[in-house]
């Protein structure tokens, strides 16, 4: 379907990605197994996305907090984000993606710091969408970044635009809408400066469940509403 001039416009998608242990809990499986699933459910709704004409996707993937988890499961989950910047990435590339990874890149395991570096090089000069990644993610973490990052060479004056022109996302739209899977009812510290005027859906699928009738059903809703952006 063609949207009229009047309907909005996705143009910058947020996703957390929530639920894959409660799903592998429900089938009988691993932790490990709910993130493999959660990691092919990725690839689905890329694809989706892309039929949509949404350029622009944002994936929680690895909070800050997510370290307190058993070793065992970040290493798995380390081995997955490894895997998509080495292995996967070539398919990114070739769709003419460009692939960022936002979050505290410095924290992460040698090894996924220098994968990271090399899909981001080689898809710097892509323009057919952006992707991207928040590994070792947290929203007031960020704004303290930007914060640090603006005292290097502080203005007269701080405004939000000094504050937007700091974050990881400093050269894209805030996101028009989020969607968090799984039934719970927060962002988690995602896009924390971004989020205030995007449009928020939570579902009650868990992540590897979500499908593509509930994200049809999401932008159905998002075009149905009106952006008032506070006037």
């Amino acid at each position: 379907m063609t949207k009229t001039e009047n309907e909005p416009q996705v143009r910058h998608l947020g996703i957390i990605m929530d639920g894959n242990r409660r799903w592998a809990r429900s089938q009988g499986l691993s932790p490990s197994q709910g993130h493999r699933a959660g990691y092919g459910k990725v690839k689905e709704v890329l694809k989706w996305c892309d039929e949509n004409g949404i350029k622009i996707v944002t994936l929680y993937a690895f909070s800050t907090e997510n370290w307190n988890r058993p070793k065992n499961e970040v290493d798995f989950l380390m081995a997955l984000f490894n895997r998509l910047l080495t292995k996967d990435i070539k398919e990114i590339h070739k769709n003419g993606v460009r692939l960022r990874i936002i979050g505290r890149k410095e924290s992460l395991p040698k090894k996924i710091q220098e994968a990271a570096k090399k899909a981001e090089k080689l898809t710097a000069e892509n323009t057919e969408g952006v992707l991207n990644l928040a590994i070792n993610y947290g929203g007031r973490q960020e704004i303290v970044d930007a914060f640090n990052k603006i005292m290097k060479n502080p203005p007269e004056k701080i405004t939000e635009e000094t504050i937007s022109g700091n974050t990881y996302t400093a050269d894209l739209p805030d996101p028009d809408l989020i969607i968090r899977t799984s039934g719970e009812m927060r962002l988690s510290g995602f896009l924390t400066w971004q989020s205030v005027y995007s449009e928020l859906y939570f579902v009650k699928h868990h992540w590897p469940e979500f499908s593509k009738n509930d994200f049809a059903a999401i932008l159905a809703g998002f075009s149905a509403r009106q952006r008032r952006f506070g006037k």
